[in-house]
Protein backbone atom coordinates (compact mmCIF):
# COMPACT_ATOMS: atom_id res chain seq x y z
CA UNK A 1 0.00 0.00 0.00
CA UNK A 2 3.02 2.27 0.30
CA UNK A 3 2.01 3.77 3.67
CA UNK A 4 2.50 3.21 7.38
CA UNK A 5 -0.51 1.50 8.93
CA UNK A 6 0.16 3.45 12.16
CA UNK A 7 -0.73 6.70 10.42
CA UNK A 8 -4.32 7.94 10.11
CA UNK A 9 -5.88 7.21 6.75
CA UNK A 10 -9.03 8.26 4.89
CA UNK A 11 -11.63 5.49 5.07
CA UNK A 12 -14.69 5.44 2.84
CA UNK A 13 -17.92 3.95 4.13
CA UNK A 14 -20.60 3.02 1.61
CA UNK A 15 -23.97 3.17 3.33
CA UNK A 16 -25.17 5.48 6.08
CA UNK A 17 -27.45 3.15 8.00
CA UNK A 18 -27.02 1.81 11.52
CA UNK A 19 -24.12 -0.46 10.59
CA UNK A 20 -22.37 1.97 8.25
CA UNK A 21 -22.77 4.76 10.77
CA UNK A 22 -21.38 2.56 13.52
CA UNK A 23 -18.35 1.69 11.42
CA UNK A 24 -17.84 5.39 10.67
CA UNK A 25 -17.94 6.22 14.39
CA UNK A 26 -15.45 3.50 15.31
CA UNK A 27 -13.07 4.57 12.55
CA UNK A 28 -13.29 8.26 13.48
CA UNK A 29 -12.86 7.42 17.17
CA UNK A 30 -9.51 5.83 16.25
CA UNK A 31 -8.33 9.06 14.63
CA UNK A 32 -8.92 8.19 10.98
CA UNK A 33 -10.95 10.45 8.71
CA UNK A 34 -14.20 9.08 7.28
CA UNK A 35 -15.86 9.69 3.93
CA UNK A 36 -19.40 8.37 4.33
CA UNK A 37 -21.50 8.09 1.19
CA UNK A 38 -25.27 7.84 1.54
CA UNK A 39 -27.27 9.02 -1.50
CA UNK A 40 -30.56 9.66 0.32
CA UNK A 41 -30.63 13.06 2.02
CA UNK A 42 -32.92 11.98 4.87
CA UNK A 43 -30.73 8.94 5.54
CA UNK A 44 -27.61 11.13 5.61
CA UNK A 45 -29.26 13.44 8.11
CA UNK A 46 -30.39 10.50 10.25
CA UNK A 47 -26.88 9.05 10.19
CA UNK A 48 -25.36 12.34 11.32
CA UNK A 49 -27.96 12.63 14.08
CA UNK A 50 -27.22 9.10 15.34
CA UNK A 51 -23.52 9.92 15.46
CA UNK A 52 -24.12 13.08 17.48
CA UNK A 53 -26.37 11.21 19.91
CA UNK A 54 -23.86 8.41 20.34
CA UNK A 55 -20.98 10.81 20.89
CA UNK A 56 -23.15 12.86 23.24
CA UNK A 57 -23.78 9.79 25.38
CA UNK A 58 -20.05 9.06 25.48
CA UNK A 59 -19.32 12.63 26.58
CA UNK A 60 -22.08 12.58 29.20
CA UNK A 61 -20.77 9.34 30.66
CA UNK A 62 -17.23 10.65 30.83
CA UNK A 63 -15.86 8.26 28.20
CA UNK A 64 -14.95 11.19 25.96
CA UNK A 65 -14.09 14.77 26.73
CA UNK A 66 -16.27 17.38 25.00
CA UNK A 67 -13.42 18.45 22.72
CA UNK A 68 -12.66 14.85 21.78
CA UNK A 69 -16.30 14.29 20.89
CA UNK A 70 -16.42 17.35 18.66
CA UNK A 71 -13.16 16.32 16.99
CA UNK A 72 -14.57 12.83 16.36
CA UNK A 73 -17.69 14.26 14.72
CA UNK A 74 -15.52 16.60 12.66
CA UNK A 75 -13.59 13.66 11.20
CA UNK A 76 -16.73 12.30 9.50
CA UNK A 77 -17.68 13.87 6.17
CA UNK A 78 -21.04 13.03 4.59
CA UNK A 79 -20.80 12.70 0.83
CA UNK A 80 -23.50 13.43 -1.73
CA UNK A 81 -21.43 11.99 -4.57
CA UNK A 82 -19.86 8.53 -4.68
CA UNK A 83 -17.06 9.99 -6.80
CA UNK A 84 -15.64 11.58 -3.65
CA UNK A 85 -14.78 8.12 -2.33
CA UNK A 86 -11.77 8.28 -4.67
CA UNK A 87 -9.85 9.97 -1.85
CA UNK A 88 -10.11 6.91 0.44
CA UNK A 89 -7.32 4.40 1.05
CA UNK A 90 -9.92 1.83 2.08
CA UNK A 91 -13.64 1.64 1.28
CA UNK A 92 -15.92 -0.47 3.48
CA UNK A 93 -19.26 -1.41 1.92
CA UNK A 94 -22.16 -1.65 4.39
CA UNK A 95 -25.30 -1.79 2.25
CA UNK A 96 -28.21 -4.13 1.66
CA UNK A 97 -27.45 -7.87 1.97
CA UNK A 98 -28.15 -8.54 -1.70
CA UNK A 99 -25.52 -10.02 -4.02
CA UNK A 100 -26.76 -8.25 -7.14
CA UNK A 101 -26.77 -4.83 -5.45
CA UNK A 102 -23.35 -5.37 -3.90
CA UNK A 103 -21.78 -6.58 -7.15
CA UNK A 104 -23.13 -3.52 -8.95
CA UNK A 105 -21.56 -1.26 -6.34
CA UNK A 106 -18.22 -3.04 -6.46
CA UNK A 107 -18.17 -2.51 -10.24
CA UNK A 108 -18.84 1.19 -9.67
CA UNK A 109 -16.18 1.44 -6.97
CA UNK A 110 -13.68 -0.23 -9.29
CA UNK A 111 -14.18 2.66 -11.69
CA UNK A 112 -14.18 5.36 -9.02
CA UNK A 113 -11.24 4.59 -6.73
CA UNK A 114 -7.55 4.11 -7.60
CA UNK A 115 -6.20 0.57 -7.88
CA UNK A 116 -4.29 1.12 -4.63
CA UNK A 117 -7.53 1.49 -2.64
CA UNK A 118 -8.65 -1.61 -0.74
CA UNK A 119 -12.28 -2.66 -1.09
CA UNK A 120 -13.97 -4.42 1.82
CA UNK A 121 -17.48 -5.72 2.39
CA UNK A 122 -19.23 -5.90 5.74
CA UNK A 123 -21.41 -8.77 4.50
CA UNK A 124 -22.06 -11.63 6.88
CA UNK A 125 -23.31 -14.19 4.38
CA UNK A 126 -22.42 -13.31 0.78
CA UNK A 127 -19.21 -14.88 -0.62
CA UNK A 128 -16.45 -12.31 -1.04
CA UNK A 129 -15.22 -14.07 -4.20
CA UNK A 130 -18.41 -13.03 -5.97
CA UNK A 131 -17.73 -9.39 -5.13
CA UNK A 132 -14.05 -9.63 -6.04
CA UNK A 133 -15.00 -10.92 -9.49
CA UNK A 134 -16.58 -7.54 -10.20
CA UNK A 135 -13.31 -5.62 -9.98
CA UNK A 136 -10.22 -5.52 -12.17
CA UNK A 137 -7.82 -6.24 -9.29
CA UNK A 138 -9.45 -8.88 -7.05
CA UNK A 139 -6.37 -9.06 -4.81
CA UNK A 140 -7.50 -5.85 -3.10
CA UNK A 141 -10.92 -7.20 -2.08
CA UNK A 142 -11.72 -8.84 1.26
CA UNK A 143 -14.41 -9.07 3.90
CA UNK A 144 -14.39 -6.99 7.10
CA UNK A 145 -17.37 -8.20 9.09
CA UNK A 146 -18.03 -5.87 12.02
CA UNK A 147 -20.48 -6.67 14.80
CA UNK A 148 -23.10 -4.31 16.10
CA UNK A 149 -23.14 -2.01 17.91
CA UNK A 150 -19.82 -1.39 16.19
CA UNK A 151 -18.43 1.19 18.64
CA UNK A 152 -18.86 -1.38 21.45
CA UNK A 153 -18.22 -4.80 19.88
CA UNK A 154 -14.51 -5.58 19.60
CA UNK A 155 -14.61 -8.41 17.06
CA UNK A 156 -14.05 -8.10 13.30
CA UNK A 157 -13.97 -11.14 11.02
CA UNK A 158 -11.32 -10.70 8.30
CA UNK A 159 -12.40 -12.76 5.32
CA UNK A 160 -9.89 -13.93 2.73
CA UNK A 161 -11.30 -14.58 -0.72
CA UNK A 162 -9.57 -16.81 -3.28
CA UNK A 163 -7.51 -13.96 -4.72
CA UNK A 164 -7.10 -11.66 -1.71
CA UNK A 165 -3.42 -10.73 -1.54
CA UNK A 166 -1.25 -11.21 1.59
CA UNK A 167 -0.55 -7.45 1.57
CA UNK A 168 -4.27 -6.70 1.62
CA UNK A 169 -4.79 -9.06 4.58
CA UNK A 170 -1.83 -7.62 6.48
CA UNK A 171 -2.98 -4.04 5.97
CA UNK A 172 -6.58 -4.89 6.91
CA UNK A 173 -5.53 -6.72 10.08
CA UNK A 174 -3.40 -3.81 11.23
CA UNK A 175 -6.20 -1.38 10.38
CA UNK A 176 -8.66 -3.38 12.52
CA UNK A 177 -6.18 -3.36 15.39
CA UNK A 178 -5.79 0.40 15.02
CA UNK A 179 -9.51 0.63 15.88
CA UNK A 180 -8.88 -1.19 19.15
CA UNK A 181 -10.65 -4.28 17.83
CA UNK A 182 -9.65 -7.92 17.54
CA UNK A 183 -9.39 -9.35 14.01
CA UNK A 184 -9.99 -13.06 13.46
CA UNK A 185 -9.23 -14.75 10.13
CA UNK A 186 -11.80 -16.85 8.34
CA UNK A 187 -12.29 -18.60 5.03
CA UNK A 188 -14.68 -17.17 2.48
CA UNK A 189 -17.67 -19.36 3.29
CA UNK A 190 -21.21 -18.19 3.91
CA UNK A 191 -21.67 -17.21 7.55
CA UNK A 192 -17.90 -17.15 8.19
CA UNK A 193 -17.17 -18.19 11.80
CA UNK A 194 -19.72 -16.51 14.04
CA UNK A 195 -22.92 -16.79 12.02
CA UNK A 196 -22.09 -20.30 10.87
CA UNK A 197 -22.17 -21.27 14.57
CA UNK A 198 -24.85 -18.84 15.75
CA UNK A 199 -27.60 -19.32 13.15
CA UNK A 200 -28.23 -23.07 13.76
CA UNK A 201 -28.54 -22.32 17.48
CA UNK A 202 -31.06 -19.55 16.86
CA UNK A 203 -33.08 -21.62 14.39
CA UNK A 204 -33.18 -24.52 16.87
CA UNK A 205 -34.77 -22.14 19.37
CA UNK A 206 -37.32 -20.98 16.79
CA UNK A 207 -38.24 -24.59 15.97
CA UNK A 208 -38.55 -25.39 19.68
CA UNK A 209 -40.98 -22.48 20.10
CA UNK A 210 -42.80 -23.39 16.87
CA UNK A 211 -43.33 -26.96 18.14
CA UNK A 212 -44.65 -25.60 21.47
CA UNK A 213 -41.92 -27.51 23.27
CA UNK A 214 -41.54 -24.60 25.70
CA UNK A 215 -42.63 -20.98 26.11
CA UNK A 216 -40.56 -18.18 24.65
CA UNK A 217 -39.71 -17.01 28.16
CA UNK A 218 -38.51 -20.41 29.32
CA UNK A 219 -36.44 -20.98 26.18
CA UNK A 220 -34.70 -17.66 26.77
CA UNK A 221 -34.29 -18.19 30.51
CA UNK A 222 -32.82 -21.61 29.87
CA UNK A 223 -29.95 -20.23 27.82
CA UNK A 224 -29.49 -17.02 29.81
CA UNK A 225 -29.50 -18.64 33.24
CA UNK A 226 -28.28 -22.12 32.31
CA UNK A 227 -25.51 -21.17 29.90
CA UNK A 228 -24.64 -17.65 30.99
CA UNK A 229 -25.69 -16.02 27.71
CA UNK A 230 -26.36 -12.27 27.98
CA UNK A 231 -29.77 -12.79 26.37
CA UNK A 232 -31.89 -15.74 25.25
CA UNK A 233 -32.03 -16.86 21.60
CA UNK A 234 -35.52 -15.55 20.82
CA UNK A 235 -34.70 -12.16 22.31
CA UNK A 236 -31.54 -12.15 20.22
CA UNK A 237 -33.55 -12.99 17.09
CA UNK A 238 -35.73 -9.96 17.71
CA UNK A 239 -32.66 -7.84 18.38
CA UNK A 240 -31.00 -8.88 15.11
CA UNK A 241 -34.12 -8.58 12.96
CA UNK A 242 -36.06 -11.56 11.68
CA UNK A 243 -35.80 -10.42 8.07
CA UNK A 244 -32.01 -10.32 8.34
CA UNK A 245 -31.90 -13.75 9.94
CA UNK A 246 -34.12 -15.15 7.21
CA UNK A 247 -31.80 -13.82 4.50
CA UNK A 248 -28.72 -15.24 6.25
CA UNK A 249 -30.45 -18.61 6.69
CA UNK A 250 -31.22 -18.74 2.98
CA UNK A 251 -27.62 -17.91 2.11
CA UNK A 252 -26.25 -20.57 4.47
CA UNK A 253 -28.70 -23.20 3.28
CA UNK A 254 -27.94 -22.44 -0.36
CA UNK A 255 -24.23 -22.92 0.29
CA UNK A 256 -24.28 -25.99 2.55
CA UNK A 257 -27.70 -27.64 1.95
CA UNK A 258 -27.89 -28.64 5.62
CA UNK A 259 -31.27 -28.59 7.35
CA UNK A 260 -30.01 -26.78 10.45
CA UNK A 261 -29.54 -23.67 8.32
CA UNK A 262 -33.01 -23.74 6.72
CA UNK A 263 -35.36 -21.05 8.07
CA UNK A 264 -38.36 -22.60 9.91
CA UNK A 265 -41.85 -21.97 8.44
CA UNK A 266 -42.75 -19.84 11.47
CA UNK A 267 -40.02 -17.36 10.56
CA UNK A 268 -41.47 -16.90 7.08
CA UNK A 269 -44.99 -16.41 8.48
CA UNK A 270 -43.75 -13.80 10.93
CA UNK A 271 -42.09 -11.86 8.12
CA UNK A 272 -45.30 -11.96 6.10
CA UNK A 273 -47.11 -10.50 9.11
CA UNK A 274 -44.54 -7.71 9.42
CA UNK A 275 -43.14 -9.01 12.70
CA UNK A 276 -39.49 -8.15 12.20
CA UNK A 277 -38.44 -7.87 15.84
CA UNK A 278 -37.59 -4.80 17.86
CA UNK A 279 -37.35 -2.47 14.90
CA UNK A 280 -40.98 -3.13 13.89
CA UNK A 281 -42.31 -3.22 17.45
CA UNK A 282 -43.11 -6.93 17.42
CA UNK A 283 -41.31 -10.21 16.88
CA UNK A 284 -41.24 -13.07 19.33
CA UNK A 285 -41.87 -10.36 21.92
CA UNK A 286 -43.72 -7.04 21.81
CA UNK A 287 -41.88 -3.71 21.85
CA UNK A 288 -44.68 -1.15 21.66
CA UNK A 289 -42.48 1.61 23.07
CA UNK A 290 -39.65 0.87 20.64
CA UNK A 291 -41.52 0.84 17.33
CA UNK A 292 -39.19 2.06 14.63
CA UNK A 293 -36.08 1.35 16.69
CA UNK A 294 -33.02 0.40 14.73
CA UNK A 295 -30.78 -1.15 17.39
CA UNK A 296 -29.53 -4.63 16.55
CA UNK A 297 -26.50 -6.77 17.34
CA UNK A 298 -25.91 -7.65 13.74
CA UNK A 299 -28.34 -6.16 11.26
CA UNK A 300 -31.58 -4.67 10.07
CA UNK A 301 -33.66 -4.39 6.93
CA UNK A 302 -32.67 -2.11 4.09
CA UNK A 303 -34.38 -1.02 0.94
CA UNK A 304 -32.86 -1.89 -2.42
CA UNK A 305 -33.38 1.78 -3.31
CA UNK A 306 -30.76 3.02 -0.84
CA UNK A 307 -27.37 2.08 0.50
CA UNK A 308 -28.60 2.75 4.03
CA UNK A 309 -28.85 0.01 6.64
CA UNK A 310 -26.70 -2.81 7.89
CA UNK A 311 -26.10 -6.54 7.64
CA UNK A 312 -25.77 -9.40 10.11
Amino acid sequence: MGRSESEPIAVGVLGGGFMGGGIAEAVARAGHSVLLYEPVADARAASAQRLRKSVGRAVSSGKLAYGQGEALIGRVSYLESAEDLAEAALVIEAIVEDLEVKVDWFRRLDRIVPESTLLASNTSSIPIAGLASAVSCPGRVLGLHFFSPVPVMRLVEVVKALDTSPETLRFAGEFVESLGKQPIATKDRSGFIVNMLLVPYLMAAVRMFEDEFATREDIDKGMALGCGHPMGPLTLCDFIGLDVLYAVCQSLYEEFKQTEYAPPPLLKRMLAAGRLGRKSGRGFYEYAAERGATASPDGAARSRATTGGRGV
